[in-house]
């Protein structure tokens, strides 16, 4: 029969083994607590207008997956940039949104023939109660367009279907941007910046009590990529409104963990009393 203490130390290890499994259970549904498509929204430390503000580090950041466009221009499918770094914060009324790409080559205003610019477009729907179509919106569901590039600066656009962009008068977005590094590492930031209660018609609406879409697209000028070749994203959205994801929903698998490793230390702390009785 085992002694005492190596029946202790077989129970503390099976207990310690307990809590791992336990903890590795709950380890991936917290990893993926925020849904895929959801883009977090900080609050803004101060002004975030400029690419390298200091406070951006302490914004959390959302990977987004682009592809080409589905085009008939040529070569559309031949576009090479496949993510864009997306960071967003909201204070003193104003939305900030940061974008961020690994480009080799800054790519701006230029005379030469057939050279294109790198340029970075964000997407809402202007009615924000339905999701348009994600090629340009359409007739009866238009979206509202901030654009940036490197040859004409900032645009706030509308649309309503591929080939339908106009230019919205009195623009309510900022916009600039820095390339910096490289080689391969070289990146390119731009931030975004709007009231969140700019006034217009066809401006979308930044609430406080909803979700809002939005979406990517990113052009590549020394890959000839302009109007329909370029990189995209599906929808994803900011999460401005309440709902069930989110630091709420973490906390109640924090609590499910915590009750859980409670449990095993209380199972464990009873196995080593019987095993001390049984040995009386």
């Amino acid at each position: 029969m085992p002694d005492t203490t190596t029946r202790r130390r077989t129970l503390f290890a099976a207990a310690a083994v307990a809590v791992l499994v336990t903890l590795s259970a709950v380890a991936a549904p917290l990893a993926s607590a925020r849904p895929a498509h959801e883009i977090p929204v900080a609050p803004a430390s101060g002004d975030l207008s400029g690419p390298t503000t200091d406070g951006w580090e302490d914004v959390p950041a959302a990977t987004v997956p682009l592809a080409s466009a589905p085009s008939s221009v040529p070569n559309a499918d031949q576009t090479s940039i496949e993510r864009v770094h997306v960071q967003a914060a909201r204070g003193d009324g104003r939305l900030y949104l940061r974008l961020q790409w690994h480009d080799a080559t800054r790519d701006v205003a230029t005379n030469e023939t057939r050279a294109f610019a790198d340029s970075v477009a964000v997407q809402f729907p202007v009615n924000t109660s339905s999701r348009p179509p994600i090629a340009m919106g359409g007739p009866t569901n238009r979206v509202n367009v901030w654009y940036w590039s490197g040859a004409t600066g900032t645009e706030e656009l509308l649309a309503g279907g591929a080939g339908s962009t106009t230019e919205l008068q009195s623009p309510s977005v900022n916009a600039s941007a820095v390339h910096r590094g490289s080689g391969e590492n070289a990146t390119w930031t731009v931030v975004y910046t709007r009231d969140v209660d700019a006034p217009g018609a066809n401006r979308t609406t930044i609430a406080d009590d909803g979700d809002l879409d939005v979406a990517f697209a990113v052009w590549n000028g020394s890959n000839s990529e302009r109007a329909g070749r370029k990189s995209v994203s599906e929808w994803h959205y900011f999460p401005f409104g309440p709902g069930p994801e989110g630091p709420p929903y973490e906390t109640v698998l924090w609590t499910i963990a915590g009750i859980a490793i409670v449990g095993v230390v209380a199972v464990t702390a009873f196995g080593v009393h019987r095993s001390r009785g049984g040995m009386n």
